[in-house]
């Protein structure tokens, strides 16, 4: 979405993706949130940017990387809403360290828990 005024539809939240002036507007469900693979994100956002940053949360993550992350995402809430848990957690766990330039430094926070 490019027009400032565009409506967000109820149940999604715009953010910002990718590095400098190469960012994207996208338009994601506010499910994500609760996904551990967004919380990564958002956890390399707020070690690139800070806790506190003003308007629209930034991804610092490249947009080809962010869209398959959002598959999966899509993917293991699909498995969640067939009660295919067990997947589910598999899927979260497995692609952490896949996305290195995504995911900064995951692989020593996922080796110490």
């Amino acid at each position: 979405m490019n027009n400032k005024d565009a409506i967000i539809p109820k149940g999604y939240l715009p953010i910002k993706v990718g590095h400098g002036e190469e960012q994207e507007k996208i338009v994601m469900p506010v499910m994500y949130l609760n996904h551990p693979l967004f919380s990564q994100l958002l956890k390399e956002a707020e070690d690139e940017y800070g806790f506190d940053q003003q308007g629209t949360i930034i991804i610092p993550c490249h947009l080809k990387e962010f869209r398959y992350i959002q598959e999966l995402i899509d993917r293991d809430n699909n498995n969640n809403n067939n009660n295919n848990s067990n997947n589910n957690k598999s899927l979260q766990h497995h692609h952490h360290n896949h996305f290195s330039g995504c995911f900064k430094g995951s692989s020593s926070q996922q080796d110490q828990v």
